[in-house]
């Protein structure tokens, strides 16, 4: 059973509902996570709830349904640590065509973002986030048994505690509700590679 009392905001949204099986956040107009890369744009205010842990190998499952009607409208799956530090995974609604399933890791205050075309009509989405000591792996999945992966990345201030959760913002003049449910800690899903062997260090 997930326990949700051991969640904690990083930022409080005005309105949202948590119950044992259920967490709902409506979003505000203007909040985004982003640094600089690009357009040299940062934003820093999206509601994060998060909880915290020690334990290096593990993977975290929810499954994501949502109202987004609006110009990059998103909630998923999040690992934050602090605003130069963070790794999300989610759908970034564009129009009445199409959606972007993506992912960004932001590193030392620069963020990347990863993406491919999903039709508009997606409103709902599972998500797995993996932990490898300080390499992470974000998975999606359409019926919570099937997970295609989406990324993997090193986190350089990853090292010891971390923080992982869910998130929701709507970066533009926007709001919607977003619905978190299925929520889950198990062992780590994200096996280890059994191919090439790692590079051997010169002594």
């Amino acid at each position: 059973m997930f326990d949700v009392t051991k969640l904690e905001w990083t930022r409080e949204p005005e309105s949202y509902d948590i119950k044992e099986n259920k967490i709902e956040i409506i979003t505000k107009p203007h909040t985004d996570l982003w640094q600089r890369t690009y357009y040299h744009f940062r934003n820093d205010n999206a509601p994060v709830l998060q909880m915290k842990t020690s334990e290096k190998f593990f993977s975290f499952i929810v499954k994501t349904e949502f109202e987004s009607k609006h110009r990059f409208d998103q909630c998923g799956v999040v690992m934050y640590l602090n605003s130069d530090n963070w790794l999300k995974g989610s759908i970034e609604y564009e129009n009445e065509d199409f959606q972007h399933l993506g992912s960004v890791a932001t590193n030392h205050g620069y963020s990347d973002w990863a993406t491919t075309a999903i039709d508009a009509s997606v409103k709902s989405m599972w998500y797995r986030l993996s932990r490898r000591e300080d390499d992470f792996c974000i998975e999606c999945s359409e019926d919570g048994v099937h997970f295609s992966q989406m990324r993997i990345c090193h986190m350089w201030d990853a090292t010891d505690e971390i923080r992982f959760g869910i998130y929701a913002c709507s970066p533009e003049d926007s709001s919607f509700k977003a619905t978190f449910t299925n929520m889950e800690i198990t062992e780590c899903k994200w096996l280890a590679h059994d191919g090439q062997q790692p590079d051997k260090e010169e002594k």
